[in-house]
């Protein structure tokens, strides 16, 4: 049995991101969960920081002790005024975090805290190749609500998109 590790979030501040941009480019080479297939830099990710707002779509920044373990983002979904309660969450770990149980404890961390954001529903796009992600967010009762099959393409590899989806 694995312990849930014992982490703390902030809300990130544009000092974070050359930390967090990093931790995102790690995941690139593995294919398992971003349609990115180069890195980004830090200057090309200004925009989408500033499309975070600590009071209603926060990008947080989780740390043990005073080691960063991993970052979450949270997204409009469609941007549309009717899907204000909705958001899309992020989930990047550091490399020496994973398989460790901060996913775990990041993410029941997350769905406690959303509520207070006036989110009542969170998505979740996962590549259907990444096992462990699905697993990850089964586990926390997000159920499969879309199916989008070989929307993307890795390294000439055809690959399908699935929507889970969670009331909180």
């Amino acid at each position: 049995m694995i312990l849930t590790p014992a982490i703390t979030h902030r809300n990130a501040t544009l000092k974070d991101l050359p930390a967090i941009v990093p931790i995102y480019n790690t995941t690139l080479s593995s294919r398992l969960i971003t349609a990115d297939t180069e890195p980004v830099s830090v200057e090309s990710q200004l925009s989408w920081f500033a499309d975070h707002d600590p009071d209603h779509r926060p990008l947080w920044v989780f740390y043990q002790e005073n080691l960063l373990v991993g970052w979450v983002s949270f997204r409009s979904f469609y941007g549309r005024p009717a899907y204000q309660g909705t958001v899309e969450i992020s989930i990047y770990l550091d490399p020496n975090a994973r398989v460790k149980g901060f996913g775990k404890a990041i993410l029941a961390e997350c769905l406690e805290k959303i509520p207070a954001y006036q989110v009542h529903t969170v998505l979740g796009f996962i590549f259907a190749h990444n096992e462990p992600s699905l697993k990850l967010f089964h586990s926390y009762g997000f159920e499969e609500w879309g199916h989008l099959p070989e929307v993307a393409e890795l390294d000439g590899v055809k690959r399908s998109l699935k929507i889970l989806g969670k009331r909180v």
